[in-house]
């Protein structure tokens, strides 16, 4: 079968005679529709993090580079196995979360499967992965999708599950609840999103790029700030009512945005990190004391955040179409997917890969 591979720094190759996986007596087998290009594939293309090395099998997967890649996809069922009790059938169109978790660590036993211990990715760190033809996957993570879902929008699911996943730290009451979202890049523009369909009043945007805030704007966002221009946390403030936001999301993940969120939220508010950060940053833990505010750092997803986001796609409290820029065929992921990914990134904000091209 057909199998996009990372073999190293910048080394991606489409492999045709790669061996099709069978499907054991606990997965669900799929055929891949599309696959979303994400930052996290962009950063291991450069310096690979959850990429197992040459010499460092994945604990769970066994499995070292070279590595089948792509974890934000959709597909078709084409084989249960035997052991499975579901009432999933060949043919079904599904989203699938690419959870791997051992299920014996403390917070695996705790239900915080996203915090496992030796967790990882399919299409990162082994297990196959969505720029393939075929790949077999656990079945509790394999979702139906409503028959008003189509697979391209399937597959944004996965990173707006990380969106909801973050808005769900906060009590979103509708109609009351003041949010900041630092950062309209994809995930930043997921947030608005979830924000938008939780019912928040208030979403100012944090975002000095112009094609991303046309794009926060159309996704919801009531007001924006550009850092070059304003005054960040004054400016939250004024629009607050000079009380600060009830919430910020940081997608942004740089040290003016961790500290303008701490500065601006209220007394009682609450920071959610969604960014992976490169190196440590300088911070004043007196910007959380001072208002007794709440720092929390969160990862992924789980079911409930699929199960969330596939559910207000199908009733129209999220839209997400728009955020698909392109489409490309999988024998051009490099060329038309991950260049201008990089290199026109505020033209974009999720390519998509036909895994059936």
């Amino acid at each position: 079968m057909r199998a996009l591979r990372y073999h190293g720094v910048k080394d991606l190759r489409l492999e045709h005679d790669v061996p099709e996986p069978k499907c054991g007596d606990n997965q669900v087998k799929v055929k891949p529709a599309f696959c979303g290009i994400c930052g996290t594939d962009l950063h291991e293309y450069f310096s690979p993090t959850f990429i197992p090395g040459k010499d460092s099998p994945h604990p769970i997967t066994k499995e070292v580079m070279p590595i089948a890649i792509g974890h934000e996809f959709s597909g078709e069922v084409v084989e249960i196995g035997a052991n499975v009790d579901t009432s999933l059938k060949p043919g079904d169109k599904v989203a699938v979360q690419p959870t791997l978790a051992c299920f014996s660590c403390e917070p695996c036993h705790g239900g915080h499967i996203n915090s496992c211990e030796k967790g990882g990715f399919v299409g990162l760190s082994g297990g196959g992965g969505g720029m393939t033809d075929f790949v077999c996957v656990d079945p509790q993570f394999v979702f139906k999708l409503p028959d008003n879902i189509s697979l391209d929008v399937a597959a944004l699911v996965e990173p707006l599950a990380v969106a909801w996943h973050a808005v769900d730290q906060y009590d979103i009451v509708s109609g009351e609840t003041d949010a900041l979202v630092f950062g309209a890049g994809p995930i930043g523009l997921a947030v608005i999103q979830c924000l938008k369909a939780r019912g928040a009043r208030t979403i100012i945007v944090v975002e000095l790029a112009k094609q991303r805030q046309e794009h926060a704007f159309h996704f919801g966002a009531t007001h924006l700030i550009d850092p070059t221009k304003e005054d960040t946390v004054k400016r939250a403030k004024e629009i607050t009512n000079g009380v600060g936001p009830h919430v910020a999301l940081d997608a942004a993940g740089v040290p003016a945005s961790l500290k303008a969120a701490a500065a601006a939220v209220k007394a009682k508010g609450t920071i959610v990190n969604i960014a992976i950060w490169e190196k440590e940053v300088p911070f004043n833990p007196n910007l959380l004391v001072f208002g007794e505010k709440t720092y929390v750092g969160v990862l992924g997803y789980l079911q409930k955040d699929f199960a969330g986001v596939i559910e207000h796609i199908a009733n129209g409290t999220l839209k997400p179409e728009k955020m698909i820029t392109g489409k490309i065929k999988i024998d051009r992921v490099p060329e038309d997917g991950f260049k201008p990914l990089i290199e026109e990134k505020d033209k974009h904000v999720k390519i998509l890969v036909d895994c059936r091209a």
